[in-house]
């Protein structure tokens, strides 16, 4: 799922032109403290608003921000948010605001912002992905009437390697473009050829990850678990061995580079 925030006065009318030129299923997800849900009006497959008392009005549950994200990305091909400044998303500012994820782009006025450019690039940033979105993708495989094993790897931030250390806050990750993904997919292609692997899916985040959230996902779909499993070791140690994809480290008493420790 690709996700967008954007952020700053008159953004959030932005949405629904940019969910009209998107291709896919559309959720957006605004702050509105006086407006009502509308599920069925607009070009968004689904809408979601948080409450004054920080509810989600149309779910009724008092989900924190990620957990709305991984619920929406088995079900969407897209998900825009406004008002939202603290996310780790992809983001569109109007004004001067500090944000917390990458700035596409910046502007003194939203009706300087062009739906058709945002759509263009929205397709570009970095997707969403969830350890449910890989499975259910492997299980739509033709091939999934072979199987008999789904396998799968999560890594996620560390905070101490002993109880003595300092504590990691949260890690940073930068990809060589265009080579990580090259690498990753003949990773996935050379697992797929073996003798009882049906189908592998591998996903990395980039950007920044705190403490005890997921970086990594491998999934394989199998004949049988011998397979599924070996697959799935080897595909999360090719990853770290041949993709190019540089962690930085903060813990509390620092920030490093790990290749320059290594």
């Amino acid at each position: 799922m690709q996700a967008l925030s954007v952020v700053g006065p008159g953004t959030g009318p932005l949405l629904d032109p940019l969910a009209a030129r998107l291709d896919g299923r559309v959720a957006t997800v605004r702050r509105d403290e006086s407006a009502a849900p509308d599920t069925a009006a607009g070009p968004a497959d689904a809408a979601f608003d948080l409450s004054p008392d920080g509810g989600w009005r149309a779910s009724g549950t008092d989900d924190s921000f990620d957990a709305l994200l991984d619920r929406l990305a088995p079900e969407y091909d897209y998900a825009l948010v406004a008002g939202f400044s603290r996310l780790r998303l992809p983001t569109v500012v109007v004004g001067d605001r500090e944000v917390a994820g990458d700035v596409l782009e910046r502007v003194d006025d939203a009706a300087e912002l062009d739906a058709d450019a945002l759509a263009a690039r929205l397709d570009d940033a970095e997707p969403h992905v969830t350890l449910e979105t890989l499975v259910d993708r492997v299980t739509a495989s033709p091939e999934a009437d072979r199987a008999g094993a789904i396998a799968t790897f999560t890594g996620r931030v560390r905070a101490k390697d002993s109880p003595d250390d300092d504590r990691t806050t949260h890690l940073a990750f930068e990809k060589y473009e265009g080579v990580a993904a090259d690498r990753m997919a003949r990773i996935e292609r050379e697992l797929t050829d073996r003798e009882g692997v049906l189908e592998v899916e591998m996903a990395h985040r980039v950007g920044i990850v705190p403490d005890g959230e997921d970086i990594v996902f491998v999934v394989v779909l199998a004949g049988h678990r011998r397979e599924a499993f070996r697959a799935v070791e080897d595909g999360i140690d090719r990853l770290k061995a041949e993709v190019p994809i540089f962690k930085k480290e903060t813990t509390t008493d620092e920030e490093f580079w790990v290749h320059d420790r290594a």
